[in-house]
């Protein structure tokens, strides 16, 4: 490193209006030995290491009160280019960067005493790295996540975590730095109830969109930061994880709730809000695809989406966009066994794509009525294909629009909705149907296993958190199947 301090002052030349810098009288007392101590300021110039094309790296920096001042920077900088060890080229030119930015920023150079442990660990060198700025990195090299995870983890940085903490040096980050992150999110929560209750028009169209977050969505937030710090920790950049230490309210998956007939009645009396899982009976369910049927063979039926898409994932379960990937050859309907083969999804952002998790790649058993159904459907499109000719997409799919090709999921949550409307029945997701047919399996007889199976479930634990709480009449249901399979010599108060 080569560098050399003097002083400069801003006078200019009364003729020539060129600055004088260096060469103003005034720089030096009346002896002209000795410097003025009110006139100018004190710079350093240093000949950094080139960079890596080989282009000289200069750098000049001023403002300084002293020559003192500007020789102990100068030493700071020789410290921290003494740090690496040699031939290490790539820490060289990390640490040249740290100084470069301090310069153009104005900032403090890089404290000499951190960097040197940091190297040592071969850690993050830069110790103004933000929480912020280190979520963009952790994101940027998560590369084998699925694209909904990606956009999950991306929108929990943005909304939740960036514009509370963002801003924290990621090496001063402390647990009460997130707890305050979460009382914030608390504190917008109550903002967002009391507009809702008593804002004006002005205040309610504020905050239009806007949502309150529950618990289970704070716990994803804090797993998105959580995850992002154990790597951090991995690194070496980070000894302890403030994420991790936190308490949050279980977040718990919502248990299904039964449409009975008493809370149809507080519904339509306007008494009942919907919790957030609803599922019908099978009465309902049994009123809702007869309806269907109807307004679809009638021809008043203004969906996309066939109504056996609906009868399929209430009687067997598959995810609307599962429902929506379903191609003919994943299909066995000719001859029994009868079933369906899930290999596909599509979503309405990213299109065709493989299921969400392994587990989703699966068989599901097809009644044979379901089979039958299909095969009409079969027939009903190919009519469609030989009317439309040219142009017909062949996709290959089971449920398509009318000129053959896919289904947009966000189309069919449309139409399901309006559908349920017409037919005067209490709300339910689509989603909703996937939750009915579990909970029929349940009520048949199968255990949580064969259900999770059915459902495409990573977990086992996802599938007892949200089935374990079955429908009360159907819950009765089984009890009386299991004493009708013990044999009693006597017979028991049910038969007297």
């Amino acid at each position: 490193m080569n560098g050399i301090v003097f002083k400069r002052c801003g006078c200019t030349d009364p003729v020539t209006g060129k600055r004088l810098n260096g060469t103003c009288p005034k720089l030096r007392r009346k002896d002209g030995k000795t410097w003025s101590p009110s006139h100018g300021t004190w710079y350093y110039a240093v000949d950094l290491p080139p960079g890596p094309d080989g282009t000289r790296n200069h750098r000049r920096r001023g403002g300084f009160t002293s020559s003192a001042e500007a020789e102990r920077e100068l030493g700071r900088i020789e410290k921290l280019l003494v740090i690496p060890e040699s031939g290490d080229d790539a820490a060289v030119q990390s640490i040249t960067g740290l100084i470069v930015a301090a310069i153009r920023a104005k900032t403090a150079l890089p404290d000499p005493e951190l960097i040197a442990p940091r190297y040592q660990r071969r850690t993050e060198l830069n110790p103004t790295l933000t929480v912020g700025q280190w979520l963009a990195i952790w994101l940027a090299g998560r590369r084998t996540i699925t694209p909904s995870t990606y956009d999950g983890y991306e929108v929990n940085i943005r909304l939740h975590i960036n514009p509370y903490i963002g801003d924290i040096p990621l090496h001063l980050l402390t647990v009460g730095h997130v707890e305050d992150m979460f009382d914030q999110i608390d504190a917008r929560n109550d903002t967002i109830r009391h507009v809702r209750a008593h804002g004006t028009a002005a205040e309610k169209l504020e905050f239009k969109g806007r949502r309150v977050i529950g618990d289970a969505n704070k716990q994803r937030i804090r797993a998105t930061l959580r995850a992002a710090l154990n790597a951090a920790i991995r690194r070496g950049t980070i000894t302890m994880n403030p994420a991790a230490f936190v308490e949050l309210a279980s977040g718990k998956r919502p248990k299904a709730v039964l449409w009975t007939s008493e809370r149809v009645v507080g519904w339509l009396e306007g008494d009942l809000v919907p919790s957030a899982v609803m599922v019908w009976t099978p009465d309902l369910a049994g009123r809702f695809l007869d309806h269907a049927d109807t307004v679809e063979a009638t021809g008043d039926y203004e969906g996309l989406t066939p109504t056996l898409l609906y009868r399929l994932i209430a009687q067997r379960g598959p995810r609307r966009g599962e429902a929506c990937g379903l191609h003919w050859t994943d299909l066995a309907i000719d001859t029994p066994p009868f079933s369906a083969t899930i290999r596909w999804q599509i979503t309405a952002r990213y299109g065709m794509r493989k299921p969400k998790s392994d587990a989703g790649d699966r068989t599901i058993s097809l009644d044979a009525d379901l089979a039958k159904a299909f095969r009409q459907h079969r027939r009903a499109q190919h009519a469609r294909r030989l009317a439309a000719g040219r142009d017909w997409t062949d996709t290959g799919l089971v449920f398509t629009q009318n000129d053959g090709s896919a289904l947009n999921p966000d189309h069919v949550r449309r139409d399901f909705t309006a559908l349920v409307k017409d037919a005067g029945l209490p709300p339910v997701r689509v989603h909703d149907l996937r939750h009915l047919a579990a909970t029929l399996a349940l009520a048949a007889g199968a255990d949580l296993k064969t259900v999770q199976d059915l459902l495409g479930h990573s977990s086992i634990a996802i599938t007892a958190d949200t089935y374990t709480h079955v429908l009360p009449e159907l819950s009765t249901a089984i009890a009386e199947n299991v004493a009708r399979l013990i044999p009693r010599a006597r017979p028991t108060s049910r038969t007297a």
